[in-house]
């Protein structure tokens, strides 16, 4: 069969967890089942890092798919329909929520989560306007889908009024690059970027669903009750939508000299910088899934994280759960982690436990379980 792979959140040195997640299956799918022609349909020129298998034919298909309905419309529902039926596509895999709704080739669709109809104000109305109408669409127009959490098989159904026989539920993995590091390059790394110190944690892009604006005043708050204390408060994500909500609680922090901005960094350092950090901050307003987590597990470093939508599922006994509309219990749970070290040590142990659950090899072996079963269904 040949089969259509949207490869278009592949991209070299800025990869996102959709990105992680089409890169790390589909690398193993591929390996799986020379029997088949892999197309990937790429939207800018790609890294041949991405083509990791004979059976792999990559197309560039323009324009780059830029953040705006018009390019999306265009790329999904006007080039992708030309190239499927160019290359007799008999399987088109999409893995970033959104589907072709003009071709009648069947589909297998991945939706990581429906953030835009639960907080439609964290997207750009004109996007919220794009996906609320094409995603389900798109949703019911695929023979199969599949999804990273049972939060999100649960949210889809219902929302969209989808038999949940056709959701798969298929868990992120770890990337390789996350694993514990010794005292020595601890050091070495907070001496890089945290002027020697001690330091929390934030990973993701700055966006009001990141929450980042309630882990300031809590972050305030735990530099305020612990004079003895020089930890930092490390930020690590490009900033997308710095708010006024945000910019206040910023200017206002007593202690906002010791909040660090990385920005951006590679997937070798972040490990690094995982791994150093004395907790993990993942305390966003809705995730679908939520990698950081799992990735904190496989460095050893506590976690504290939101008890909203897929984070309780993600995290279970592995994680402090606080409520992240309250500064004061994300206060409270950094205050547990500095001054409680065998809490610190049962949530290391429980998080060595709980990684087990979350590999790209188990994702990859439940995602072609998928894949076998829409092939089997087109050549019924």
């Amino acid at each position: 069969m040949n089969i259509g792979v949207n490869t278009r959140m592949l991209v070299e040195n800025n990869m996102t967890g959709i990105g992680w997640f089409i890169f790390e299956t589909m690398k193993r799918i591929v390996a799986k089942h020379p029997e088949h022609t892999f197309y990937y349909f790429f939207d800018r020129s790609y890294s041949h890092k991405f083509i990791t298998s004979p059976n792999i034919v990559p197309i560039v298909v323009p324009p780059k798919c830029r953040y705006h309905p018009l390019f999306y419309k265009f790329w999904y529902d006007f080039q992708l329909p030309k190239v499927l039926k160019k290359y007799k596509i008999d399987l088109f895999i999409s893995g970033d929520t959104v589907n072709t709704t003009k071709s009648k080739v069947p589909s297998l669709l991945v939706i990581h989560d429906l953030t835009f109809e639960h907080y439609p104000s964290f997207t750009p109305s004109y996007m919220t306007k794009y996906f609320k109408k094409t995603v389900p669409k798109g949703a019911n127009k695929a023979i199969e889908i599949a999804t990273v959490s049972e939060y999100s098989k649960n949210d889809i159904a219902t929302k969209y009024q989808i038999d949940s026989n056709k959701i798969s539920v298929v868990y992120n993995g770890i990337n390789n690059h996350f694993e514990p590091l010794d005292n020595d390059l601890k050091l070495n790394i907070k001496a890089q970027y945290a002027n020697n110190c001690d330091y929390f944690l934030f990973i993701g892009t700055i966006h009001p669903r990141k929450n980042l604006k309630n882990q300031l005043l809590a972050f305030d708050m735990f530099k305020k009750a612990n004079s003895d204390s020089t930890h930092k408060f490390l930020i690590v994500g490009t900033k997308w939508i710095w708010d006024k909500e945000l910019d206040e609680a910023y200017s206002k922090m007593d202690f906002k000299n010791d909040v660090v901005f990385i920005g951006h960094l590679p997937t070798d350092e972040l490990s690094r910088v995982t791994a150093s950090a004395t907790a993990l901050m993942y305390v966003s307003v809705f995730e679908g899934f939520g990698i950081p987590i799992i990735e904190a597990f496989e460095s050893k470093t506590p976690v504290i994280t939101s008890n909203t939508s897929s984070m309780p599922e993600v995290a279970g006994n592995a994680a402090l759960i606080v409520d992240p509309f309250k500064p004061e219990e994300i206060f409270e749970a950094m205050n547990i982690i500095y001054k409680d070290p065998d809490t610190v040590n049962r949530l290391i142990e429980n998080g060595l436990n709980r990684k087990e659950l979350f590999s790209w090899d188990l994702t990859a072996d439940k995602f072609d379980k998928v894949f076998v079963k829409a092939t089997e269904t087109i050549n019924k």
